[in-house]
């Protein structure tokens, strides 16, 4: 009989750029549904000038630690460096783990010796009814498609990766800014394992993201960058602006 010491460790990584409005719910919601599997949970605090870092401090065994160079991937690569676990789970710090979450990652890895890596899609915990539908079709028929025909996909605020094959990969690349970084990712680790996408492998998230673009252009330009990953191996917009 496995016990919970048998099993792979799991680090949750949660990268922060002044999250003090989402902190506190996410670490709250992943400690409550995470039901005491996680190993560790970080917080890379990634140049924050709010009470980021305060704010995650309050919850019990969450460890802060900071990334002077600015930029999300560069806080995913500190948080790799940092973490001890055998399996490294990344969320955005505006994500709701529900339950069930850790121990679906624990299952998938036990099953299929040869994942690499786990992915699923965004749910929305706020925004309007219209802007819930538009997403959700996105995500249960355009996202599949895509997963299919190129082999792969990951969604960078929700997914779980084995610390060894981020060790062949030398990482992430930190030269990337923003844009197509989760499919970069997704691409290398193709190369030492299966990437999985399940569409009912979801965390809950907020939609502000799609406010200062909208949903069209928003979602274009992920589309985008997703095909140029594939195609030519690098994004096609390089800079890219906070939303807060």
């Amino acid at each position: 009989m496995t016990t919970q010491k048998d099993k792979p460790k799991i680090s949750l990584i949660i990268v922060a750029y002044n999250e003090e409005k989402y902190i506190g719910d996410c670490l709250d919601y992943a400690i409550k549904n995470s039901q005491g599997k996680l190993h560790e949970i970080i917080v890379v605090d990634n140049v924050c000038t709010d009470n980021t870092k305060a704010e995650a401090l309050k919850r019990p065994n969450v460890r802060v630690v900071r990334e002077e160079r600015k930029g999300m991937v560069r806080a995913r690569q500190k948080g790799y460096m940092e973490a001890e676990g055998d399996i490294l789970a990344y969320i955005d710090a505006d994500t709701r783990m529900p339950e069930g979450w850790v121990h679906r990652v624990e299952k998938e890895f036990e099953k299929n010796t040869k994942l690499a890596s786990i992915s699923g899609p965004y749910r929305y915990h706020d925004g309007t009814l219209l802007q819930k539908i538009i997403l959700n079709i996105i995500w249960w028929i355009f996202a599949p498609i895509a997963y299919r025909i190129a082999g792969y996909a990951l969604l960078g605020g929700n997914f779980a990766i084995k610390k060894e094959v981020l060790d062949k990969m030398n990482g992430f690349d930190t030269n990337i800014e923003f844009y197509g970084e989760d499919t970069d990712i997704a691409r290398r680790a193709s190369k030492f394992g299966e990437v999985a996408f399940k569409i009912d492998f979801y965390i809950y998230s907020s939609s502000r993201r799609f406010g200062s673009e909208g949903l069209l252009k928003t979602n274009i330009k992920y589309a985008m960058n997703f095909i140029s990953e594939v195609l030519i191996k690098r994004p096609v917009n390089k800079e890219y602006k906070d939303i807060r």
